[in-house]
């Protein structure tokens, strides 16, 4: 031990004995410092995916949005009467008597059949360096609506006011269809104009159909539906058997909802898909009336019951960069153990200023990938950003470690590192097992390396 002029013990030598174990703690401690400087790379990206999702709501609002289609459906107006309690007041005293009112409500009939045959035509809109998918849809509706059985409801065919009945369907963003509609029912053709009379669906179209009578059986329906929208197309299957068939040249379709379609053709040119649905798959009836409160068929009803494609985009850069910065602690993590085992096996002295310049160049990476992805493609942005922060790196260490062939092998371990994070962001599913699969790998090579080390003796 030494001592101070005040006779009070230093111990010098304890921190000589243990350098490489207090060298390893501080080098750990760089680490999480530099995770700081990764926070607020996450941070601007958080801005950044905002900004854009803004960019992106305002083109989709104005052109359209993502477009459910629902119907169509008849609806048929009837009369019944109910039994209620009034009160009065009969010499000063109030007295409840029952009388009979005659009221209103609606009867609601599905398809038996509904077919549907699109063609969807993609499109990109910008706003700056943001793009937004959009889409121009051209369907035909056809199907068949049975002969309305009433006595299944309890209705009597005298109180069905048949010169009010309807065909009505629900359309999220009437903003999209740029012409006039209309409709071919038991071979009338019908105007159609604004408003749904679904419940739950705000927007939509309906069309008096007076030419439908009591005498009327299998109408058969028959429009055309041109539709402006973006992300995404979905229907309801309101008949008892349902077909749609879309087709579009768009490369990156992304079937979604509660069926997935029979058949599916899907290729660098564009897509075919078509859906086989039957009654058998929702949880709402043919035929039902709101004279009870939520016993007609509403959107709480028919939308679990969705199914379509969503338009998106193949790569999101942001997404993927936000995937990358989860492996940045890591990463900085193995470029220190290199340097580190240059120390312990080649007695080298590397500062802890020279660690943490590294790391430094370490997290420009990221940030590099997050700048150069908005205005060049994922894999050109990722490999530009690789090779500035390697380089970086590379031509300080020709100095640090004091040799071209130490650096070399720095600098393979970089592309090593990099590469392997490539394919590790494109393998989303094995990422997790390609990941601990190159864990162990690193672990083993540290371990190797270091076998015949006497840690004690290079303290």
């Amino acid at each position: 031990m030494d001592s101070t002029p005040d006779g009070q013990a230093v111990p010098k030598r304890f921190l000589n004995k243990h350098a490489v174990t207090f060298k390893m703690c501080w080098v750990l401690f760089l680490v999480f410092v530099l995770l700081i400087p990764l926070g607020m790379i996450r941070s601007v990206l958080r801005e950044r995916t905002e900004r854009r999702d803004g960019a992106v709501a305002e083109i989709t609002s104005s052109w359209g949005r993502d477009q459910v289609v629902v119907g169509p459906v008849l609806v048929i107006p009837y009369l019944y009467r109910e039994k209620a309690w009034k009160e009065r007041t009969v010499d000063g005293k109030k007295e409840r008597f029952e009388v009979e009112e005659t009221n209103s409500a609606n009867a609601f009939f599905l398809p038996d059949e509904l077919a549907v045959d699109g063609v969807v035509s993609p499109d990109r809109l910008h706003r700056g360096i943001y793009d937004a998918v959009v889409y121009r849809g051209h369907l035909t509706v056809s199907g068949r609506f049975p002969a309305p059985p009433f006595a299944e409801l309890g209705i009597s065919k005298d109180s069905v006011q048949w010169e009010n009945a309807i065909v009505t369907m629900a359309v999220s963003d009437l903003r999209g269809t740029g012409k006039i509609l209309d409709i071919t029912v038991g071979g009338q053709t019908c105007g159609f104009a604004p408003g749904c009379r679904l419940s739950g669906y705000p927007s939509g179209i309906s069309a008096r159909v007076p030419g439908v009578n009591g005498e009327a059986t299998n109408l058969d329906f028959s429009m055309t539906l041109d539709l402006k929208g973006s992300r995404g197309l979905s229907f309801a299957p309101v008949g008892r058997q349902n077909r749609v068939k879309l087709a579009s040249t768009w490369p990156d379709p992304s079937f979604r909802g509660a069926f997935l379609p029979a058949d599916r053709s899907v290729g660098g040119e564009g897509f075919d898909a078509s859906w086989e649905v039957s009654w058998y798959g929702r949880n709402y009836p043919q035929q039902s009336t709101d004279q009870a409160r939520g016993g007609a068929v509403n959107a709480d009803l028919i939308e679990p019951s969705l199914f379509g494609v969503d338009f998106i985009a193949p790569v999101d850069s942001y997404r993927i960069v936000e995937r990358a910065t989860k492996y940045g602690a890591l990463f900085i993590a193995l470029i220190f153990t290199a340097f580190f085992l240059f120390e312990v096996l080649l007695a080298l002295r590397i500062h802890t200023i020279q660690y943490t310049l590294a790391g430094a160049a370490m997290c420009l990476f990221y940030l590099a990938l997050l700048s150069l992805s908005e205005f060049i493609r994922l894999p050109f942005a990722y490999w530009a950003g690789a090779a500035a922060s390697s380089l970086l790196i590379v031509l300080y260490s020709l100095r640090v470690l004091g040799g071209g062939a130490r650096t070399a092998i720095l600098a393979a371990a970089l592309l090593a590192i990099y590469a392997y994070l490539y394919v590790v962001l494109q393998l989303q599913d094995y990422s997790l097992l390609l990941g601990t699969a190159g864990l162990f790998i690193v672990l083993g090579i540290v371990m190797y390396s270091t076998r015949n080390m006497d840690w004690s003796a290079r303290d």
